[in-house]
């Protein structure tokens, strides 16, 4: 089965390959040879992900998924949430929204966060959300070079190491977005079987 994926993020198609069985393909919006840049201009990831998805279905009409993710951090009143990627400014510099992040923590005591990942799936014109959440706490300094994002600061729950500090396998004991990637598989092998049983 093959369903575009509505982002330009390499990094988060890398990931939900890594999290998919082999009888599910995935398509970039590069790979299917779509070029836009789709804005994210709502308050809740929820809206983000459909917004996104709405827009490829919309003018493709190909069967697609879209994700929004964010850091939510406790003592910030869940910021940077929504506005993740762009933090400390339009750029989207990870390097800035991290030291943003740190300076605002700087004299807290409370560094519990969450990454939260919402889905949005459009099957023949139908919606579908999935939802994946990863609860753990923002340390002190950057650790570790891999991942992307706030993947340096950010230690999951169960663990002592940051994202950064995993392989991707390791990452995805944890993953926000793989917890949200495995609910859009099962769903989609059901909708593979009932089809099936259709025909």
């Amino acid at each position: 089965m093959k369903v575009v994926f509505a982002t330009n993020n390499q990094h988060k198609v890398n990931e939900i390959r890594s999290a998919l069985p082999q009888h599910f393909s995935i398509i970039s919006l590069k790979e299917a040879g779509i070029d836009i840049d789709i804005p994210e201009p709502h308050d809740t990831l929820q809206d983000n992900a459909a917004e996104k998805a709405r827009t490829i279905y919309h003018f493709f009409k190909k069967n697609c998924f879209s994700e929004d993710t964010g850091l939510e951090v406790y003592a910030l009143n869940n910021e940077p949430g929504v506005r993740s990627a762009r933090y400390a400014g339009d750029e989207k510099s990870f390097d800035k929204n991290i030291d943003k992040l740190l300076s605002e923590l700087k004299n807290s005591g409370d560094r519990k966060a969450r990454f939260r990942t919402v889905i949005c799936l459009i099957m023949i014109g139908k919606e579908y959300f999935f939802e994946g959440v990863c609860e753990g706490e923002i340390v002190g300094e950057r650790r570790g070079q891999g991942g992307f994002g706030y993947d340096p600061v950010f230690k999951p729950v169960g663990s002592d190491r940051t994202f950064a500090e995993m392989s991707m396998e390791q990452k995805n004991l944890f993953s926000h977005r793989k917890k949200a990637t495995d609910k859009l598989v099962t769903f989609l092998n059901k909708l593979t079987i009932e089809n099936h049983n259709i025909h």
